[in-house]
């Protein structure tokens, strides 16, 4: 029972080399032409096909003459085309000044993602300090373990399976000059439509995955995919067991959360709801209001129930008592480092630098999560008499969710109004979770990440203006939300964001309970009192004053 855990890295392991070894084979199983080797006549064919994709680790190939026309979600027109080809015939200088310039652009673009997936992955320490600021000193040392180790255990889990099931089918990356590769989506067909389930290709990287506009896409990915295995650190603080919290790492990293974001993001059945169904332009999340936070809001709850609160929480009579954080300004801190990398995480999900609308996408954020602190900060002063300034610093982050879904969709009053309703939704779900659900949230995860990730990607159905989203999901013309004549759209964000809470819910509490029956989530009742840092991770994270014990 003990070795349990180390057990099931192994067998995901092995079984996720099997995975890249076939996708090996079956790339190199290539039937000999057998009538040339016998020296048969040749004999008229129709042309011949183009050749497949093949994979660019170095990016050789990434870039040229087609992509000075511009990218958007539609590509370059064939008009575009036909007048290249002319001036291939014509001026051959002209011809190689374009390359370089369409390389350039390409090479700008990947920089571009990268660097906001730099500041993505800084978020990781804006988590770390409002976790652990919210939460009490004796279990300081612990909460920021598990919000280091999820980083290096959700990269292997989305390594090893999780990249190939979300983004396995939704090549080629046209921004980033490659991707071509990533062809190999799971489909099943119902009333004469594609359904897109999970990709099949890129399973470790390897194989046709060996590229680089493949390489940069995992990165950015990947610090999202982070995100979202971040939150129930969160909803769950305090009590989990460092075990179980490993084997839940590699299941949301490797299969939960890619299933989801293959479904919006990786061409699957969600994005698709416009071309089959002609609802607007299926299911849009620009940025992971939905794919990020509400799959990680969904997977807190979930945990937070099997888990139970905290010892104390509840009083006889069953009202909440406050557990105070330990620290205000450090949780205060890393929300601001967290505001600083939601740039990266937003204006970076245009995938390109040349796409000049990342300036209004960044500017809806900035607003969005400010009017946020300011409206709960204020719901806060009427409704109990004097400001709460952890309350606020949620808020912020409340509405910093809720814009990451329209923020490339909405002019700046509606992300204005979005952020506002965003920071009051924050502090009415707070104390609705714990006074009347009776649920333990130590940090608010739930409420920040859950109820306005479900409000930000329902708001985009509601104030997208029609600005910009041309064939966004392959549907002609920009994307429009209800107040703006498309009914459709409002209605697609409404069916994926039901398709996340029940799916990730549902899935979440079966694997919280089977894994409780295997790997008890909760540490023991004394441990818990006294503090985990050293029964879990051996530390003590503030020595001077508090008692010390050991455990190693």
């Amino acid at each position: 029972m003990k070795n349990i855990t180390g057990v099931f890295l192994i067998v995901w392991f092995l079984l996720s080399a099997s995975l890249v070894f076939a996708e090996d084979q079956v790339q190199r199983t290539i039937p000999p032409s057998t009538a040339a080797e016998q020296g048969a006549p040749p004999a008229q064919s129709a042309p011949a096909a183009p050749e497949p994709p093949k994979a660019d680790p170095i990016g050789a190939n990434a870039g040229g003459i087609g992509d000075i026309a511009g990218y958007s979600a539609s590509g370059v027109s064939a008009d575009d085309m036909k007048t290249l080809e002319e001036v291939k015939k014509t001026e051959p200088f002209a011809v190689k000044v374009a390359d370089s310039v369409g390389k350039n652009r390409i090479a700008i673009n990947i920089v571009w993602t990268l660097v906001c997936g730099f500041l993505v992955m800084f978020m990781q320490a804006g988590f770390a300090m409002a976790e652990t600021g919210f939460t009490q000193a004796k279990n300081a040392g612990h909460t920021m373990a598990m919000n280091f180790m999820v980083y290096g255990l959700g990269l292997l889990g989305f390594w090893l399976t999780g990249f190939a099931l979300q983004m396995g089918g939704a090549g080629p990356f046209a921004s980033l000059g490659g991707g071509a590769t990533m062809n190999g989506e799971f489909t099943i067909s119902l009333f004469g439509k594609d359904f897109g389930l999970f990709g099949t290709k890129g399973f470790m990287l390897g194989g046709e995955a060996y590229d680089a506009a493949i390489y940069t896409m995992f990165l950015f990915q990947m610090v999202f995919m982070d995100t979202t295995a971040t939150i129930p650190t969160g909803s769950m603080a305090e009590r989990w067991t460092m075990k179980s919290f490993i084997v839940y790492a590699l299941f949301i990293s490797g299969i939960v959360y890619p299933l989801y974001a293959n479904w919006v993001w990786g061409g699957g059945w969600l994005a698709k709801l416009g071309t089959n169904f002609a609802l607007g332009h299926g299911h849009v999340d620009f940025a992971g209001s939905s794919v990020v936070h509400l799959t990680g809001g969904m997977a807190a709850l979930a945990g937070a129930i099997v888990l139970g609160p905290r010892m104390g929480k509840f009083g006889p009579d069953g009202k909440p008592r406050a557990i105070p954080g330990h620290h205000i300004p450090m949780a205060v801190v890393g929300c601001f480092i967290l505001a600083f990398g939601w740039f990266g995480f937003n204006a970076g999900s245009t995938l390109a630098g040349s796409d000049f609308r990342i300036g209004v996408v960044a500017v809806n954020t900035m607003l969005a999560g400010g009017a946020a602190a300011f409206s709960s900060w204020l719901y806060m002063w009427i409704r109990y008499g004097k400001p709460d300034i952890s309350m606020s610093a949620n808020g912020m982050l409340a509405g910093l969710v809720a814009i990451t879904a329209p923020c490339a969709f909405v002019n700046s009053l509606s992300a204005v109004i979005i952020g506002s309703i965003a920071g009051v939704l924050v502090c009415i779900s707070v104390f609705f979770i714990e006074r009347v659900l009776k649920i333990d949230d130590p940090v608010g995860a739930i409420s920040v990440h859950g109820v306005n990730g479900a409000w930000g990607v329902l708001s985009l159905g509601l104030f997208a203006d029609g600005v910009y989203g041309d064939a966004f999901n392959g549907v002609p013309g920009t994307v429009k939300g209800l107040f703006y004549g498309d009914s459709g759209q409002f209605i697609a964000q409404l069916i994926g964001t039901a398709t996340n809470m029940i799916f990730v819910f549902v899935v979440m509490y079966v694997f919280f309970k089977v894994l409780n029956m295997i790997v008890p989530l909760r540490v023991d009742p004394e441990l818990e009192i006294e503090g985990l840092d050293q029964a879990e991770v051996a530390v003590t994270a503030y020595p001077d004053f508090q008692t010390r014990h050991s455990h190693r």
